[in-house]
């Protein structure tokens, strides 16, 4: 069973998600909240598996509740899901830097979300590649030109590779057929890259492959 809490100021939007996620019998709706501190307090509480946090909310928003989580090892195995609007929310991009697992888009169809929220759960994807992409093509540009970093020098030459096609939103099976592996084999190099990086999901690793300059989305070697 899959233990979720969602959080957001409006009942409305709390009252959409709770009915998609009442009809699966593997997900278990413990909690509601309405702001960033009620949501601290009943995580506490119910120790979900999976948060959907929203970002804009009184008393202290989502960025700032995604902080504190990913930062206390009291909320070790919490996954963080960021919903939000691509017209008003400028933090994505901090929030998954700050340990969020992945975002949402609140008009997301039923089944991209409960299908996020399994993937999520388990470790694994962070969402659908479309969705992926999409976050990369509207936030990446906002990411300050990087550093030469010697984060990646513990990969070899094909996790190299495949950090890469993760950065551009990649699945594993489109990973596979990209470089000619088994589906299993690029598993494999995902979870020893993400081993080596000390990244928590694939979301950390599309954060440090920008911030390390092996993916530049916008900028050129001219610039």
């Amino acid at each position: 069973m899959i233990r979720v809490m969602l959080v957001d100021d409006q009942r409305l939007v709390r009252a959409g998600f709770a009915s998609i996620l009442g009809d699966e019998e593997d997900i278990e709706l413990v909690a509601e909240a309405g702001d960033g501190l009620e949501a601290l307090e009943l995580a506490r509480r119910h120790r979900p598996d999976v948060v959907l946090m929203d970002i804009r909310m009184p008393k202290m928003d989502g960025l700032e509740a995604t902080e504190r989580i990913g930062a206390d090892a009291k909320f070790d195995g919490v996954k963080v899901v960021i919903l939000t609007t691509f017209d008003e929310d400028d933090y994505v991009y901090r929030a998954l830097r700050a340990g969020a697992s992945g975002f949402l888009l609140k008009d997301t169809d039923p089944d991209e979300l409960l299908h996020a929220i399994r993937v999520v759960a388990e470790g694994d994807a962070l969402i659908t590649p479309k969705v992926t992409r999409r976050l990369i093509g509207e936030f990446a540009g906002r990411i300050a030109r990087p550093e030469p970093s010697s984060k990646l020098n513990a990969l070899t030459e094909r996790e190299t590779e495949v950090l890469k096609l993760v950065a551009t939103g990649m699945s594993n099976d489109e990973i596979a057929g990209a470089l000619f592996l088994a589906p299993a084999t690029a598993k494999t190099h995902v979870s020893r890259i993400m081993s080596k990086l000390s990244a928590r999901d694939r979301a950390q690793l599309v954060v440090t492959a920008y911030e390390a300059g092996l993916v530049r989305p916008t900028w050129t070697d001219g610039e």
